[in-house]
């Protein structure tokens, strides 16, 4: 645990009790503060009791006096659609809010840094989609490299749940908008922007607030060395604020839709192909069409920027291309799972929007695909020109029928529920096919999370192919 600093023998309000929510209450009381823990669910509040936090009802009068901070887990809403009425409570007595990640930032380097050989790093991954799979990977060549590292934040540990820092480790943190959003302090060494495209628009008033919550990663903290996607404009703007000469490789461009050869650092995928350029010359180059693990173009894009941060610290690109191999992917996403008689099955679970399902629906042929659940706004009509490699759809969900008539020409049919699909689609899949779940939909009408939906595919997968 990382004990939070600057707060010893204050009173800190802690909002939302989730996974988050508790390290922080721990991490609070192990730097001397007193935390007083809030959540609306009474099981969460009486969770946090029985590890001897006290329950503080906000709203109360008087809840304020002496309070120093409010810290707020990252779910809660505290600008759009709307405030949640603590935190504007908060704004009215003055105390100021803020989230884990701006308490790990404030607490991560401590006088025992200088004690250190080689100082801790941080190397922060941000986007829309592939921040997960970029983290991970990171991480992996971090490990393969030799080099102690953690991996947390949006993935796998609570920022303040992580051990303290040895010497020469490098954290790697994947940050969500809503981490981003609201923390105080942002300083990370490396900061990478992977893509930008719409989601959680509500949360942020549109898609400049959501702009712009990515963006206060680079803006705030300044990192040493910036990772960005330019292939939105989105990330063209971003990369030419922060560079302040054309050659300057504090920037580290990334692209998979175009070469990227000018006199800066760039990294891009073509064809399969990864190269790294600087100051207009090839430096390195991989080839990624034979690494299962990452797969399709987006999987290009993730490897790009997990390369570009790792070229950041000194790794050679021998090291990172032998880590590329061994990388095995995340659960859920491109995850290869399966394969009998030519056919492989693919659960992509986490391709819960359009965006997402597109990405994967680009990175196979001959595509047995079953989609549907809880349909967002437009379903699938932003699909149609990426249905040239599904031979038929298999429809699940409350979205099924829906979705079938946005599919034109595509063969389909209705199956309603998962196992039904898994068995339609395996009786009919041909050697050289792909049996690929991309929802293109959230799973909450007949699973509580994407996680549990990709666990079903797997496990009819695998009744199925044991007849």
């Amino acid at each position: 645990m990382i004990p939070v600093l600057g707060f010893e023998d204050c009173k800190v309000a802690v909002l939302g009790l989730g996974r988050s929510g508790l390290a922080t209450a721990r991490a609070l009381r192990d730097g001397g503060a007193e935390p007083l823990v809030w959540d609306d669910s009474i099981e969460a509040r009486d969770k946090a009791e029985a590890e001897g936090f006290v329950p503080h009802d906000p709203m109360r009068a008087g809840a304020w006096d002496g309070v120093a901070a409010l810290i707020v887990s990252p779910g809660i809403p505290h600008l759009y659609p709307e405030p949640n009425k603590v935190i504007a409570a908060a704004w009215d007595a003055g105390v100021p809010v803020d989230n884990d990640i701006g308490l790990f930032f404030r607490s991560f380097a401590t006088y025992e840094f200088e004690d250190f050989e080689t100082a801790p790093r941080v190397i922060c991954v941000t986007g829309s989609n592939g921040k997960s799979t970029t983290s991970a990977l990171i991480h992996h060549i971090l490990t393969v490299a030799g080099r102690p590292t953690q991996l947390a934040g949006n993935i796998g540990r609570g920022v303040l749940d992580m051990d303290p820092a040895r010497d020469g480790e490098v954290i790697v943190l994947e940050l969500s908008s809503y981490q981003t959003d609201l923390a105080r302090a942002l300083t990370p060494d490396v900061a990478v922007f992977t893509n930008l495209s719409p989601d959680h628009l509500d949360r942020h008033g549109g898609m400049g607030g959501y702009f712009a919550a990515k963006r206060r990663l680079f803006a705030e903290g300044g990192p040493d060395r910036a990772v960005i996607g330019v292939d939105e404009n989105e990330g063209r703007y971003l990369a030419n604020q922060l560079a302040e000469v054309p050659e300057d490789d504090r920037v580290i461009r990334v692209s998979v839709e175009r070469k990227l050869t000018d006199a800066g650092w760039t990294v891009f995928a073509r064809k399969g192909f990864l190269s790294e350029y600087r100051k207009g010359r090839q430096t390195g180059s991989i080839d990624l069409r034979e690494v299962r693990g990452l797969p399709g173009t987006h999987n290009h894009q993730n490897a790009c920027s997990a390369y570009a941060a790792c070229r950041a610290l000194g790794i050679a690109p021998r090291t990172i291309e032998t880590a590329f191999h061994s990388f095995e992917g995340l659960p859920h996403r491109s995850q290869r799972v399966a394969e009998k008689a030519g056919v492989s099955y693919v659960n992509d679970s986490k391709a819960t929007n359009v965006d997402s399902a597109a990405k994967a629906l680009q990175a196979f042929t001959g595509i047995r695909w079953i989609a549907g659940g809880l349909g967002k706004d437009g379903g699938i009509e932003a699909l149609k020109p990426h249905l040239g490699s599904v031979v038929k759809a298999y429809l699940i969900g409350h979205s099924a029928r829906d979705f079938a008539l946005q599919l034109g020409d595509t063969p389909y049919e209705i199956c309603e529920t998962m196992a039904r699909a898994v068995d339609l689609a395996a009786s009919d899949a041909q050697a050289g096919e792909t049996v690929l779940l991309a929802p293109a939909a959230a799973s909450f009408d007949q699973y509580p999370n994407f996680e549990k939906r990709g666990e079903d595919f797997m496990q009819q997968v695998q009744a199925r192919l044991a007849d």
